[in-house]
């Protein structure tokens, strides 16, 4: 899937949807994670998902 995101993040970018079953059924639980090519050193705030079959990249991606 690609999304454009607004204002300054407006690039369109690959993106993932996350969905976490752990909440209430009440709350929204739904994330957009756009990619990029950019690798960054903050682990905390970003996966790096690496190029395999599975996840079908062809490089190192951050989300």
């Amino acid at each position: 899937m690609t999304v454009t995101a607004p204002d300054d993040y407006g690039k369109p970018r690959p993106a993932v949807i996350v969905q976490a079953d752990a909440l209430p059924a009440g709350q929204s639980s739904v994330v957009i994670c756009q990619m990029t090519p950019g690798i960054a050193g903050a682990p905390d705030f970003r996966i790096t998902l690496e190029p395999t079959e599975k996840t079908a990249c062809r490089h190192a991606r951050q989300s």
